[in-house]
């Protein structure tokens, strides 16, 4: 059997360490760990990726090496598709800034999504969430213009979209589709989730309808780190109005 890189041992003995230790302990730093373990920052540097690409570690800009501890996010017919309530029901406190807000023509997949014709105004929202204050996804939303008029001052009130269309047009949202997949973000998203380009990422693509209509009220693709969350898919069927 060939010997294992000093790196990799370096990271078995740091993933045993902090197994036992809560989400967001610090981790040393690759100085520490070099003096420690007596190899080059490089080496340090690369048992820290090794537990950064198990999903072990989170690296945040400017304030070090935490413990990571993904969240299950449960994706369910049975649960309302609101990130704040699916968050707060996995233990976690949430929180959504607004990056964008504009009307455009709705056009390809998100048309027929929506069921709306080409060229017709929706709202498109861009996001980022947030974890127990750290960032853990990037989104974009649309909603139809001819179910929300007025989208902006809402979301600038109120953080959660299901509660912005559950009180403003009276509708109940329940996912009617949705499809996850393992992604390499683009440049954009890459730079709205702090991640590398060639780290793959969460992409959760949902439509949702009203329960009582069944008319399309909005649709999303939400990137989402997975050291911030571990997605559950639940096949349990559609909810009963």
């Amino acid at each position: 059997m060939p010997r294992r890189s000093r790196y990799t041992e370096i990271a078995e003995v740091l993933a045993a360490e902090i197994a036992d230790q809560p989400a967001d302990a610090r981790v040393a730093s690759e100085h520490e760990i070099a003096a420690r373990f007596g190899v080059s920052r490089a080496a340090a540097r690369s048992a820290l990726q090794e537990l950064e690409g198990r999903h072990l570690v989170r690296r945040v800009r400017g304030a070090g090496t935490f413990v990571s501890r993904p969240l299950d996010y449960v994706l369910s017919q049975r649960r309302a598709p609101s990130m704040h309530q699916t968050i707060r029901e996995a233990g976690g406190e949430p929180r959504t800034v607004v990056r964008d807000v504009t009307t455009v023509p709705v056009t390809g997949a998100i048309a027929e999504r929506l069921e709306r014709a080409e060229g017709s105004a929706v709202h498109l929202l861009t996001r980022q969430s947030y974890i127990d204050g750290l960032l853990s996804g990037w989104s974009q939303e649309w909603i139809p213009v001819d179910m929300l008029p007025e989208l902006g001052p809402a979301v600038h009130a109120v953080e959660s979209l299901d509660t912005i269309l559950r009180q403003m047009c009276g509708v109940t949202p329940v996912r009617a589709w949705c499809r996850v997949s393992s992604v390499l973000p683009d440049r954009r998203v890459a730079e709205g989730l702090e991640t590398a380009h060639n780290r793959p990422v969460w992409l959760v693509e949902s439509l949702s309808r009203d329960a009582d209509s069944g008319r399309a009220v909005m649709c999303s693709s939400t990137w989402s780190r997975p050291d911030s969350v571990r997605i559950i898919v639940e096949l349990d069927g559609p909810v009963t109005p």
